[in-house]
């Protein structure tokens, strides 16, 4: 039995192979599944799809403070309880220390994974195509960062992130 991720991902492969891997958005794709019979729409819960839209609202809401430092006010813990797992959010101005000591370990943690995959796909994408001019990534941000906040960035950051 194959996980949903599993299933979207062998759809998603067999669209590229009958479209020539030309670059698609998932929306296209999985329209062209939905009308091929290959899913079906899915019953919704209105209180998931509020839910995920405040997640997404929380995620962008930015604020300024003293300094004029655009941040991200509201920040969320990913927990699991009885084996389900959700995020809880708190705003950065009233959040306990508890909380934002794990929201920031677990952004942290997430940047570093998506490094060590950015390395990792570079490097396969080096090897498979070894007659082109390898891609060259650096890894190590000091210096971006330190540039970014002399050149008064920080606003720029935060509305990308």
């Amino acid at each position: 039995m194959s996980t949903s991720a599993e299933q979207y991902q062998k759809l998603w492969h067999k669209y590229q192979a009958e479209h020539d891997g030309v670059p698609e958005s998932p929306y296209v794709v999985a329209k062209w599944a939905v009308d091929n019979g290959l899913l079906n729409l899915p019953v919704v819960d209105p209180y998931a799809i509020m839910a995920d839209k405040m997640t997404h609202a929380l995620r962008e809401e930015l604020a300024t403070d003293a300094k004029g430092r655009r941040y991200r006010r509201n920040h969320a813990v990913r927990i699991t309880r009885h084996g389900v797992q959700f995020s809880l959010w708190a705003e950065l101005e009233t959040a306990p220390r508890d909380h934002m000591l794990k929201a920031f370990a677990q952004r942290r943690r997430s940047v570093v994974g998506d490094c060590i995959q950015l390395r990792v796909d570079v490097d396969t994408y080096n090897d498979m195509h070894k007659d082109a001019e390898p891609i060259q990534m650096i890894l190590d941000f000091t210096l971006d960062v330190a540039e970014h906040l002399a050149a008064g960035g920080i606003n720029d950051v935060a509305m990308a992130a």
